[in-house]
């Protein structure tokens, strides 16, 4: 969705449930280097709040960050939340360019959820049908109009210039797999309220979901089971996890449930992309942001699935000096969504 191309100099920005971070890169081709990176802590309640207070209170931690970091530009690309918007993929027929918008629009109606007057669409080729050689595969999203009217606004008075807004997944994905890679990759980016499921092949996302399945619910699922309060279940789920010796298996029972519904969403997401998709072999699941800090986790996915498990890193694509390796290496979970903004081609 951007509104100005060709910009060559500029930063990505994501505004997420508990944290904003900032990354700025240099370059016109990737790898692109690393030129500075930034976050500040926000109270969970900020990214999603309308209420003017919490509005004035996210305002003044960006502009802080900001000052902080000495952005040596204005321009910046934006994150828009997966719990904000719409993404699926269909078929449509092939059809001239200078006809395919018109097509698109005029179907849009019955793919998206909100009226097609209130939101603001687009779109990308991916190439032929998997199931239909007559017809385009296309991915579509989608997001409100007021949405992203309100985050321009505010940006806006901060003295940005928004060259583009694009879909958390979209940044995801390019942030953590290998370029143009035809393998299939599942990736597992689980933030504070919900995780990000996206099943990356050929150089773009075929699959994405967001699950309301976060880090919180888990700390939630262990606040009610052992009857503690949300400070000493966020303790323990990050530091014992799925760990069966320790306290006696305690965190590994309570939260356990939760871990296994969201596994079901999982399965779920490789039983239809390998229904879509049978000649695409899944190599590979990348776990980011809480999910690869929970302890154990990942070897309970990689059993569960029987699927090499990796833990992402967002710098994987990024050039930076090697005496940097270690202080990156220690964010490589935490920043994929901006990294993956600022390694846009415009």
């Amino acid at each position: 969705m951007s509104i100005l191309s060709g910009v060559s100099d500029f930063f990505g920005l994501d505004i997420s449930d508990t944290a904003v971070r900032i990354v700025q890169l240099h370059g016109t081709s990737n790898p692109k280097t690393l030129v500075k990176y930034a976050f500040v802590p926000i109270d969970l309640k900020l990214s999603i709040s309308d209420a003017p207070a919490d509005q004035q209170s996210l305002l003044k931690a960006i502009s802080n960050l900001l000052a902080q970091a000495r952005m040596s530009t204005n321009n910046v690309a934006v994150s828009l939340s997966s719990q904000k918007v719409f993404t699926t993929v269909v078929d449509i027929e092939k059809l001239p360019a200078n006809e395919l918008a018109k097509s698109i629009r005029y179907q849009a109606d019955s793919l998206i959820p909100t009226p097609i007057a209130e939101s603001k669409i687009d779109w990308a080729i991916l190439g032929d049908s998997p199931t239909d050689s007559t017809k385009s595969e296309l991915l579509l999203s989608s997001v409100a109009n007021n949405y992203v009217e309100h985050r321009l606004e505010m940006l806006e008075s901060l003295g940005l210039n928004v060259i583009s807004f694009e879909p958390e997944s979209m940044a995801i994905a390019r942030a953590l797999t290998a370029p143009d890679s035809p393998e299939g990759q599942l990736i597992l980016e689980m933030g504070s309220n919900g995780t990000n499921i996206i099943i990356y092949t050929n150089g773009a996302p075929h699959l994405t979901r967001n699950i309301n399945t976060g880090s919180q619910t888990i700390v939630h699922a262990a606040m009610q089971n052992l009857n503690i309060d949300n400070t000493q279940a966020e303790q323990y789920v990050f530091k014992f996890g799925l760990v069966q010796d320790k306290l006696e298996g305690q965190v590994y029972n309570a939260i356990i449930d939760t871990l296994d519904n969201l596994c079901s969403e999982i399965e779920k997401s490789i039983k239809f992309f390998s229904a879509r998709y049978p000649a695409v072999k899944l190599e590979r699941i990348i776990v980011s942001g809480s999910a690869a800090q929970l302890p154990e986790l990942p070897l309970y996915i990689a059993n569960k699935f029987g699927i090499n498990v990796e833990i992402g890193n967002c710098w994987r694509n990024v050039s930076y000096s090697p005496a940097r390796q270690n202080e990156l290496l220690a964010l490589s979970t935490q920043f994929s969504t901006a990294v993956g903004l600022a390694e846009r081609i415009e």
